[in-house]
């Protein structure tokens, strides 16, 4: 039988912060990797802040983020979830995905680091493939290791493989505010290639959607034409 040790709850205090081009949940990513436009700043926080933290990480190209899904923290855990993946409209056990919705609301993100800094408050990190929202606290950082983190022969039955992208226009009005800013347009093209709309949702072409994304609030439009298909018409930016 356990002890009662064994069910003693734990206390973590997170050792950095997100600052990300993802401001609010709908639009992110659903998994890292996807989007390797988006960028984000890892602010260690004290005592994690200084050199002799990070020394030696310089030698690695990618980092683990063990986080904190922050804005799920009142959220009722439950067994089965429903996978945006499958639809919307298909149980699975809780373990048996990645939903934020989670006993611990623990998440784990592999992401590229580009650079290590000096900050005004510290040591902080330059990321890109994030897929975590503005303020996301990061309980722990781990170094890649290929030769054990990417298993060859490796099966998900339930996500085999990438989902199809869908095309991604602009408007004339949306590539006039974008100008020369292809780093923007790039992001843009990444994140809602993956369609964040919810998969049980049908097209609905006359409705707009919005999400704040590297302080703009983009808006887009659904369109499906005889011969094209379907494909996201980005409307609009207005900075923040």
């Amino acid at each position: 039988m356990p002890t009662s040790s064994e069910h003693q709850p734990f206390q973590f205090q997170p050792v950095a912060i997100v600052r990300s081009v993802f401001k609010e949940k709908f639009a992110v990513p659903r998994q890292s990797g996807l989007a390797p436009s988006a960028q984000a700043v890892i602010e260690l926080l004290p005592p994690c802040n200084t050199t002799d933290y990070v020394e030696g990480l310089e030698q690695v190209s990618h980092i683990w983020l063990q986080f904190v899904f922050h804005q799920h923290l009142n959220t009722p855990a439950r067994a089965k979830v429903r996978p945006p993946r499958l639809g919307g409209n298909q149980k699975l056990g809780v373990f048996a995905t990645r939903s934020p919705v989670r006993p611990n609301p623990i998440g784990l993100s592999v992401v590229t680091l580009q650079g290590i800094e000096q900050g005004p408050d510290g040591v902080q990190l330059r990321v890109t493939g994030v897929d975590l929202v503005d303020g996301t606290p990061v309980l722990d950082i781990k170094p890649y290791v290929p030769y054990a983190d990417s298993i060859a022969g490796a099966e998900n039955l339930v996500a085999p493989a990438e989902p199809p992208a869908m095309a991604v226009e602009f408007s004339e009005l949306a590539n006039t505010k974008i100008g020369a800013n292809a780093g923007l347009k790039s992001l843009l093209q990444e994140v809602l290639a993956q369609d964040p709309r919810p998969k049980y949702q049908a097209i609905d072409t006359e409705r707009v959607f919005g999400a704040l994304i590297d302080n703009y609030n983009v808006t887009w439009r659904y369109c499906l034409e005889e011969g094209q298909g379907e494909f996201i018409e980005v409307l609009d930016l207005q900075q923040r």
